[in-house]
């Protein structure tokens, strides 16, 4: 009985916010040894003759298949390492480092923030009543803005939107319209 030659992993790239659980990828093994069996399992430790595996506890095998165990979420890790160990129904044995790297997906903002609700009565119009921004955990990314139909939709004709600015489209007037 030889010893495997390979530990092949179909895939080093997964997406971030799969579920936990998820294959990340297919496990198979080189052999000389023809019609040898294999079996699959995770070292885990703080690394071997340089290389980390210290990621080797987020992650399951299932048969020949390499699971994550909790959902990745790229902006808080973007690659693990781990160990992985190929054994042959003779006993023999190989390890191999395996490097993943999370890809970047773009996530819905968080939040609209409004930071004015309170405006002056008799101001212009055309007039900006509130600057708008957007939290969003993907930094870099830019945001556009728009009035949509829907529940709370009833003054929606009284403003428009310039960019990041909210604007009253006429002058407002307290004594007829104390709120919009």
């Amino acid at each position: 009985n030889e010893d495997p030659t390979d530990l092949l992993v179909s895939a080093s790239v997964f997406d971030e916010n799969i579920l936990g659980g998820s294959a990340v990828a297919s496990l198979s093994t080189s052999d000389p040894d023809a019609g040898d069996t294999h079996t699959y399992s995770l070292i885990s430790g703080s690394g071997y003759s340089g290389s980390g595996y210290a990621d080797s506890n987020a992650f399951i095998i299932d048969g020949n298949q390499l699971k994550i165990k909790e959902s990745p979420n790229f902006e808080s890790k973007t690659s693990y390492s781990i160990r992985l160990q190929t054994k042959d129904s003779g006993g023999q044995t190989l390890e191999k480092d395996v490097t993943f790297y999370v890809t970047d997906i773009n996530e819905d903002p968080t939040d609209l923030l409004v930071p004015a609700s309170v405006f002056d009565e008799n101001i212009a119009g055309g007039s900006a009543v509130a600057t708008l921004s957007t939290s969003d955990q993907d930094s870099g990314n830019t945001h556009t803005y728009a009035l949509v139909s829907g529940a709370g939709d009833a003054d929606n004709s009284a403003f428009i939107i310039d960019g990041n600015q909210l604007k009253i489209v006429e002058s407002p007037d307290f004594e007829t319209k104390p709120t919009y």
